[in-house]
């Protein structure tokens, strides 16, 4: 998921400085909303797994 996020970032980046706006905004956005599930996961993921095991 993180690597989703920076690719698109990357993209997003070569696009703004090839003066296209709108892939660049659109990149940016996928980019920021992959970002954001990445650290919801994230943040379960590290909750979960520090319960004790179920006897």
């Amino acid at each position: 998921m993180l690597s989703w996020a920076v690719t698109f970032l990357v993209v997003a980046i070569i696009a703004g400085l090839l003066g296209l706006s709108g892939v660049a905004g659109t990149a940016t956005q996928i980019a920021y909303v992959l970002f954001i599930v990445f650290l919801i996961f994230a943040a379960v993921s590290f909750l979960m797994g520090r319960r004790p095991p179920v006897t």
